[in-house]
């Protein structure tokens, strides 16, 4: 988590940014990269890489709309969650693949194997699950992001844990 110089250094990049400072702009970029492509990987899989891409461009051609530097990072999610599953959807793989032919549970590669199971979800289970269990999110808030109901929110979640927990165990 952030510090408050963190905070306050991120405000003065973005204030810096918005009113042209290409040396800002490109600390900046240093400071979100990592994250955007941490979250659009989780989401768009092997796309991760052209989706975080995606994310950060429309990120600094937005920049100047974002009124309150300190909701940069929630802004930037946003962003980056809505390209992510553009991208996935472009790439076809908005059908989730075969859950029975998964590795052995007791496989010493267990984060590939949970890869492997997440990279079977469908694009929405994959960003809801990132953006409740991962980020922490609530439902609401989730809902937002992802344009739709706290309902959908709720169903989807429902609906990704159980899948993966049915894949996981068997």
């Amino acid at each position: 988590m952030p510090d408050d110089r963190t905070d306050d250094r991120t405000a003065v990049l973005v204030r810096a940014a918005q009113r042209g400072d290409t040396l800002a702009m490109a600390e900046l970029l240093d400071v979100l990269a990592p994250y955007v492509g941490r979250v659009c990987s989780a989401v768009a899989l092997d796309q991760g890489a052209d989706a975080a891409q995606e994310a950060l461009v429309a990120v600094f051609k937005s920049l100047r709309t974002l009124k309150n530097p300190a909701a940069l990072h929630g802004w930037v999610r946003a962003i980056a969650v809505r390209e992510a599953l553009r991208t996935a959807h472009r790439a076809g793989r908005t059908v989730p693949a075969d859950l029975s032919a998964l590795p052995a549970r007791g496989d010493p590669q267990l984060s590939s194997d949970i890869r492997d199971v997440l990279d079977r979800l469908s694009p929405e289970h994959r960003a809801v699950l990132m953006l409740r269990d991962v980020e922490g999110l609530d439902e609401r808030t989730a809902a937002a992001l992802l344009g739709v109901r706290t309902g959908t929110v709720k169903s989807r979640l429902h609906r990704a844990r159980d899948t993966f927990r049915k894949a996981w165990t068997s």
